[in-house]
């Protein structure tokens, strides 16, 4: 890669938006894929940024609703039910050695996409940021941080530092870690309580983590439990302690979809929780009453 890259957005929303405009700030080339209503909003009007923490801009970009030539990298920002849809706009023949970036809830998708894609060159990453697509092309960035990880089991050292460098000089600040399952489960043992407790109830976190703490508590210690025989980080106390400090205001993105009336990724979260546990051995009674209990909804 050189200083300058250039760089797919596959699903222009509120996280992948705001990667696109902020990259294309910085000087790299941008090809937004999506749908071609979305695509020639894009075109014509570029990406609008709303956000406190990097100020209000337009950034120009390309749009398309195929990749048609090779890309240093292609960021994959749309939701896990979408993702099977969105791919068929990244064929693997155009996309030729670039990196496959997944910005996905779950654990599960870096294996599928290893399988679609060259292996080593899948490098799952997590962000930490609150960003909404308002309209097409409209992104408001409502949180005051926006933090990349990056991982990659087999990807190049260079190519992950080349494109962290990349992230970290755009905007978010940005860090290259090695262990990709600690990396996904540390993102999974928090998002997983959170969205399935928000949405099982309708409620904002502030009333879930009052007046369903036990709950929340005996889910945590649960995907803790799970995320240690994968790997990752396992310290319940620190995730009640991560709730507890969140405005009480706070929803789950799964919870929103249910409001909306949108698909839930359930299965990517809640479903692949549960395969997890099943794989380790692990008891996981209260996440399994409720995923259950929030099927009717998804």
């Amino acid at each position: 890669m050189a200083n300058e890259l250039s760089v797919a957005v596959l699903g222009p929303g509120g996280v992948g938006g705001l990667l696109a405009a902020l990259l294309s700030r910085a000087g790299h080339r941008v090809v937004c894929l999506s749908g071609e209503k979305t695509a020639e909003a894009l075109r014509t009007d570029g990406i609008r940024v709303r956000s406190a923490r990097f100020g209000d801009f337009t950034a120009r970009v390309e749009a398309d609703t195929e990749l048609r030539e090779p890309v240093d990298a292609c960021l994959v920002t749309v939701k896990h039910t979408a993702l099977d849809a969105a791919l068929a706009r990244v064929p693997a023949p155009v996309l030729s050695d670039g990196l496959v970036v997944p910005f996905l809830n779950g654990v599960e998708h870096p294996a599928a996409l290893r399988v679609r894609y060259r292996p080593d060159r899948v490098a799952p990453a997590v962000i930490r940021v609150e960003s909404t697509r308002v309209a097409p092309g409209v992104v408001e960035h409502g949180s005051p941080f926006a933090e990349i990880d990056l991982t990659g089991t087999d990807v190049p050292r260079p190519r992950l530092d080349a494109l962290a460098d990349a992230f970290a000089a755009a905007g978010p600040a940005t860090r290259v870690l090695e262990d990709e399952m600690a990396t996904l489960w540390a993102k999974m043992s928090f998002l997983a309580p959170f969205a399935l407790l928000t949405t099982r109830y309708g409620l904002p976190l502030g009333d879930v983590r009052t007046r369903h703490r036990d709950e929340l508590t005996a889910l945590v210690e649960e995907t803790a439990a799970i995320s240690r025989a994968c790997g990752g980080p396992a310290d319940p106390a620190q995730a009640l302690a991560r709730y507890d400090a969140f405005p009480p205001s706070t929803k789950s993105s799964m919870q929103r979809d249910a409001e909306a009336g949108r698909p839930l990724e359930l299965d990517a979260i809640g479903g692949a929780l549960l395969r997890a546990a099943e794989r380790h051995g692990i008891p996981a009674p209260v996440a399994a009453r409720v995923v259950d209990e929030v099927h009717p909804f998804a």
